[in-house]
């Protein structure tokens, strides 16, 4: 038997308040089934895709059935996951004819790379052929890649909170700590609670950038939407996190802990909204022009998107987030549900 105070220090509890696994040496384990099933179809639902030849959207994801989990043994946290999912897409063509497909994914799992990973989109039986099927195996099946990948990063953070203990001497190893960052700066917004990552130092260079414009119908008026970007709660909502907004001329806004920012530069109460818009992570000081635009259409309202100034590399990342995190959050919150246009 060991004289007292010469044990193993793994097994050592006096120096620890709750002597609750100590240097996280035990092994523990979480199931992450339930969590991984919704997130999943957070992640998945409301995906878009959109080309000269139309427009393809994921509308339902039909099934999500296999298991997750994780387990910490000596300080490491050891991921277990397997599903199989499937998902239903709908396309309008430019000519307006809607089509119906599925999307099978029958090997997410943590023994597979994501590169690696089996995606099949088909259409409908009896569906004719159209050239929104190659849209969606090309450019949809590259997000529903990014989305999966999400997930798994999601999982090793996200969910891990709390599973490894601080030792002793009050330090906490976290191996999935590396990853908060490349959340905060690869997905479009952060849904979650988060710190608001350091902005980049300003580097003189002038960047490319570029434009593009959106266009979404919701089930509501242009009062009631106009309201919706400018009442703080109303935007504490929608994005699921602390935001800061001053509804005025010259008014800052501040949204998702930090990860946006900006200011209005013009109000027309029920018409228009204009901001000078920013994620804190690109180049310091240098901002997007962004202009929304509600018009009237009887029982629905049509808002217009227009983003300037936007850096090239980061066009993906804000159009997807203005689509996702912006108008399909909104529709989800407050129950605006409408077609797209």
């Amino acid at each position: 038997m060991a004289k007292w105070g010469e044990g193993d220090p793994r097994w050592i509890v006096e120096e620890r308040a709750d002597a609750t696994n100590v240097n996280n040496w035990h092994w523990t384990e979480r199931d992450a089934t339930n969590w991984s099933s919704e997130k999943l179809k957070e992640l998945l639902m409301g995906l878009q895709v959109e080309s000269e030849e139309g427009k393809c959207e994921i509308t339902e994801v039909s099934k999500v059935e296999g298991e997750a989990s994780i387990n910490n043994r000596k300080g490491k946290l050891i991921f277990f996951y397997e599903w199989n999912l499937k998902a239903d897409w709908r396309g309008t063509s430019k000519s307006g004819i809607k089509y119906k497909g599925n999307i099978e994914v029958p090997n997410l799992s943590d023994e597979n790379d994501m590169d690696d990973l089996d995606i099949s989109v088909s259409l409908c039986k009896d569906e004719p052929e159209t050239e929104l099927l190659s849209l969606m195996r090309s450019e949809g099946v590259k997000k529903i890649r990014t989305a999966l990948a999400s997930y798994v990063d999601f999982l090793k953070t996200e969910f891990t909170q709390g599973m490894i203990l601080p030792t002793a001497n009050g330090v906490t190893k976290h191996p999935a700590g590396q990853l908060q960052f490349k959340l905060r700066m690869c997905l479009c917004f952060q849904i979650g609670s988060c710190s608001a990552a350091p902005p980049p130092p300003n580097t003189g260079v002038k960047i490319p950038t570029c434009k593009f414009s959106l266009k979404d119908t919701f089930l509501t008026s242009p009062e009631d939407l106009y309201r919706v970007f400018l009442n703080q709660e109303m935007v504490q909502a929608f994005t699921r996190s602390s935001a800061v907004v001053e509804a005025e001329k010259g008014g800052k806004f501040r949204l998702l802990d930090g990860n946006v920012n900006g200011e209005f530069q013009e109000l027309v109460p029920e018409q228009k909204i204009v901001m000078k818009w920013r994620f804190n992570s690109w180049p310091c000081e240098h901002y997007a022009m962004v202009t929304l635009t509600f018009t009237d259409k009887g029982n629905e309202t049509e808002l217009k998107i227009e983003c300037r100034a936007v850096p090239e590399s980061e066009e993906e990342r804000t159009r997807d987030g203005w689509q996702r995190y912006y108008c399909h959050a909104i529709k989800q919150t407050f129950g605006y549900g409408a077609r797209l246009c």
